[in-house]
């Protein structure tokens, strides 16, 4: 599909302002649960919100919701390398 069949997306602010809110949400919710100390839930619910709010942008402000699949396919890649390099790493510091 070439650039030219692709219709254009107009996001409403609206959205912009739920994913605006849904982030900060998300932000305090990080700050909350890093004040307590759960042992090592504590380090996995912050990266799984941190996720969460990645996810978020990649999809809303990068446009990737509306951009070739072959791009969000590229972006999962890089993430789920990501994640295993994060694993390796806990496995790294659990096995010390």
């Amino acid at each position: 599909m070439s650039h030219n069949d692709e219709k254009p997306h107009i996001i409403p602010y609206k959205t912009f302002l739920l994913v605006l809110l849904a982030l900060l949400a998300f932000t305090f919710i990080s700050i909350g649960v890093t004040s307590y100390n759960l042992g090592p839930l504590t380090v996995l619910i912050a990266l799984l919100l941190a996720t969460f709010k990645t996810i978020l942008v990649l999809t809303y402000f990068m446009h990737l919701k509306y951009d070739v699949k072959m791009f969000a396919i590229l972006v999962a890649a890089v993430l789920a390398l990501i994640a295993v390099v994060i694993f390796i790493t806990f496995l790294d510091y659990l096995f010390r």
